[in-house]
């Protein structure tokens, strides 16, 4: 906005006209307003770009474009194609799996017209564009979280007995459907086993375990599995492309592993660090912001270890407690280490190793240098560190503990070894 004064200066009254510009329009008011200021600022025009988050400006829109979860859009594809869709559906899963995108990928796709030969929606008839406008009156969502009383689940029967306007289906979303009361579930029954030929309900819960069994099975169940590191990973790098953002492949995989499988998190993160570190998005600003430790402490704390060198890894912790990291945080990481090591032991197990591909051949390398036992053995004492961290008085004291027990195994195997040789 800005303002056009008719006179300036003094402290008497001013009159000013207010001139209005919204999108690069100009429009002129009537009104004079009448005030009384000692200082006039004149606020210039300005325009903000409304920003949206990855999770939203990269949802899928497609059943193809859903990332980790072929088997189950392959399996409502089907059902569409065949027409052999049931009256109730339950995506159960953890969050950010895909459970509400598919839900409604599905009831869009159910009402369009003009459905691809690969079964998608043709975003152009009048049920899709609707929809994408969200303006469609045949798919409804219902927060279960906020809506979970008798009453709530009675206007949403009421509202199951009319008939579609357009398209075939009326679609009803209920989310986070475990939050329904026990009363709430019991009225929804016989609406969920009978509904009208043209009612379909998408459940979706991340704790299948609170749904009364009644509801369980009254529905087609879909179990979403976490999303691979891979896949997050190799999604990342094609957001990052077309945000004409320049990432290094091992950040995208520190990304991905941070987000435990849930891809809204990973995006979540990899917001957050090109706000950090603009357009590049480098390894070193990834742990930075993160507060993640590098890899190489973990190899240099290994290898310590593994020589029984007992200053050497205090020396190490001391150096990782004074960069700001928690021994807590340090322990568990060299646990997950050990567990890399452990898996590149096997050929059968190598492709559990969920690292990035400049990263592989330093946990091959390290590994022959390792036997299974002394890994068991450092893992149950990172276990039993991890457990008793929180009641212990003297933190600190606990991980060194624990790492000099850690380095003593391989010094107690090499003088057993020389008891029995001699």
């Amino acid at each position: 906005m800005c303002y056009s004064p008719q006179n300036w200066g003094g402290k008497n009254t001013k009159y000013f006209k207010s001139i209005v510009f919204f999108n690069n329009a100009l429009i002129s008011t009537t009104s004079i307003a009448r005030i009384q200021t000692y200082n006039v600022t004149l606020i210039h025009q300005y325009s903000m770009e409304n920003f949206v988050v990855s999770a939203r400006k990269y949802r899928p829109v497609t059943f193809d474009s859903v990332v980790g979860q072929k088997s189950i859009t392959n399996t409502l594809k089907n059902a569409i194609k065949t027409e052999h869709l049931a009256q109730a559906f339950l995506f159960c899963g953890s969050r950010g799996v895909g459970k509400t995108t598919c839900a409604r990928i599905l009831a869009k796709t159910i009402n369009c017209f003009n459905r691809t030969e690969n079964i998608e929606a043709c975003n152009e008839c009048d049920s899709c564009t609707s929809f994408n406008e969200g303006a469609s009156l045949n798919i409804h969502e219902l927060d279960a979280a906020s809506n979970n009383s008798v009453d709530d689940i009675r206007n949403l029967i009421d509202q199951v007995r009319f008939a579609p306007q357009i398209g075939s289906h009326k679609v009803y979303i209920v989310d986070e459907v475990h939050m329904l009361s026990t009363a709430a579930f019991n009225a929804f029954l016989k609406t969920l086993e009978e509904p009208p030929a043209h009612a379909i309900f998408i459940l979706a819960t991340t704790e299948k375990h609170k749904i009364i069994p009644t509801i369980l099975s009254r529905c087609q169940i879909f179990d979403f599995s976490r999303i691979e590191v891979e896949d997050i990973a190799m999604h990342l790098a094609s957001i990052a492309e077309k945000e004409g953002i320049k990432a290094e492949e091992e950040a995208l995989h520190v990304v991905a592993q941070k987000a435990d499988g849930a891809l809204r998190d990973a995006l979540s993160i990899f917001d957050q660090l090109v706000s950090f570190s603009g357009n590049n998005l480098t390894y070193e600003a990834t742990i930075q912001n993160l507060n993640i430790l590098d890899y190489d402490y973990y190899f240099k704390a290994t290898s310590s270890l593994l020589k029984g060198d007992i200053p050497a890894i205090l020396v190490l912790l001391n150096e990782i407690i004074h960069n700001g990291f928690d021994g807590h945080l340090f322990i568990n990481g060299l646990a997950s280490h050990l567990r890399n090591l452990l898996v590149c032991l096997d050929p059968q197990t190598i492709n559990l190793l969920e690292v990035g591909k400049s990263i592989k051949p330093k946990y091959k390398e390290q590994s022959q240098n390792c036997t299974v036992g002394f890994i068991i053995k450092a893992l149950e004492i990172c276990r039993t560190c991890d457990t008793e961290y929180r009641a212990s008085k003297n933190k600190r004291l606990l991980v060194e503990l624990s790492l000099m027990q850690v380095a003593s195994i391989m010094n107690s195997s090499i003088a057993e070894g020389e008891k029995k040789n001699a």
